[in-house]
């Protein structure tokens, strides 16, 4: 009899993963009175999958073979159509007011992105590229490229860095200001 309920159970139970696009459709759509309903059961899918992937228009849906276990993408990140994201991977932005490569990641369509990548600044990830496991990619990389693991290396700085961490909406507010204040001789304040 137990066999037969659980037979029956999981033939009409829908995957947490199918769950989360289906809401985040519903919620990128917006015109549900139940909105609230799908934001509260997708932050309690991601939650479970200790995964943040923002539900917005940029983000397409892609296929994520082992789950959503542990996937990060920062609220900025654009992710294109038939893209594949394995675990453990992180799409962030670089938001530290001293570095080149600020902003958040564009992927391109059709992309592999292997376990455990890193794909962080302001980059361009083009069209047909696979990025290999492990990676850490804070470089734009042309289409049909393929990326790979290579020795890091140290580089040393003659003066002290500024590591200050913003929140995206707080780099967001601060470089709109950037840009809507007059270009001027001087070297722009820290």
């Amino acid at each position: 009899m137990w066999n037969l309920l659980r037979g029956i159970y999981r033939m009409f139970r829908v995957e947490p993963i199918s769950r989360f696009w289906r809401n985040r459709n519903r919620i990128v759509e917006g015109r549900s009175l139940l909105t609230p309903w799908y934001e509260f059961e997708n932050a309690r899918i991601l939650r479970k999958f200790n995964a943040e992937i923002p539900c917005t228009g940029k983000i397409n849906p892609f296929v994520t073979p082992h789950g959503l276990s542990g996937i990060f993408i920062s609220n900025g990140a654009v992710v294109g159509r038939d893209c594949t994201i394995f675990h453990q991977v992180t799409i962030g932005s670089n938001t530290l007011p001293d570095s080149r490569g600020q902003g958040a990641p564009v992927i391109g369509d059709n992309v592999y992105i292997g376990v455990g990548a890193k794909i962080i600044g302001g980059i361009t990830v083009g069209n047909n590229v696979r990025i290999g496991a492990n990676c850490v990619v804070t470089f734009d990389v042309p289409d049909n490229a393929t990326v790979v693991a290579a020795a890091p290396k140290v580089i040393p700085h003659d003066t002290p860095r500024d590591n200050t961490f913003l929140h995206w909406p707080a780099y967001a507010k601060r470089m709109a200001q950037a840009q809507a204040e007059p270009q001027t001789g001087s070297a722009a304040p820290r």
